[in-house]
């Protein structure tokens, strides 16, 4: 996971599927949405672990039964509470990324816009571009 905490090496990977979904924002606009989803479930099996050509054949029958096209993958994975995670993968590890809610339509419902911080010594040029008679000194 992002904070450092690992998925326990007992892992089984309980479900994979296709999930679409179809929905209006808060504008009315009409949006589809499709991810693949792996559900992570950790048992007392504490001796079990996932051989990469199991996950392999796992991935290649859902592929082959569901017709998976290539999509964003989320990941489903038991915390206090069932969380749901992106997916990376870094210098040969994989990475449960942390996902966020957030509006889709922020133009037309009043979210003002995060404006961009600009530092005033970025805005200073190397050489002034005011002279006297400008009017800007």
């Amino acid at each position: 996971l992002q904070n450092g905490d690992l998925v326990l090496p007992h892992f089984h990977v309980t479900e994979v599927g296709s999930v679409q979904k179809h929905f209006i924002d808060c504008s009315g606009t009409l949006r589809h949405e499709n991810v693949i989803n792996f559900q992570l479930f950790t048992a007392t099996d504490y001796d079990h672990r996932l051989s990469t050509k199991k996950l392999l054949s796992i991935i290649e029958l859902s592929e082959e039964k569901l017709g998976l096209e290539n999509h964003e993958i989320e990941v489903e994975y038991q915390g206090d509470t069932i969380g749901k995670y992106g997916l990376d993968f870094e210098e040969g590890i994989f990475i449960l990324t942390s996902t966020l809610t957030d509006c889709l339509a922020k133009d037309k419902c009043g979210i003002p816009q995060e404006k961009p911080r600009i530092r005033l010594s970025a805005l200073q040029s190397e050489e002034s571009t005011c002279k006297p008679g400008l009017g800007c000194c």
